[in-house]
């Protein structure tokens, strides 16, 4: 998938989840990545965020911080 396809989807979900209480925020969408998105999607998103996370927004990028340290960018799916 390209990126900015992958940027949209992962923006699109940290909208959805803007007005709960930020903890909520950044659990839900970590709590989507995990169960809706393959490895491959995972590990993509993960690669664009060393790269500098052109594009997401912050809510995206502290959903996979938590998602990278429970090891679930690597793990099934």
């Amino acid at each position: 998938m390209n990126a900015d396809k992958l940027v949209h989807m992962a923006n699109q979900i940290a909208q959805f989840f803007a007005s709960y209480p930020h903890e909520e925020a950044v659990a839900g969408v970590a709590d989507h990545i995990q169960k809706f998105w393959e490895r491959r999607m995972r590990q993509q998103l993960a690669a664009h965020i060393a790269a500098g996370g052109a594009g997401l927004r912050p809510l995206v990028i502290e959903a996979a911080a938590r998602i990278a340290s429970t090891g679930a960018a690597k793990s099934a799916g």
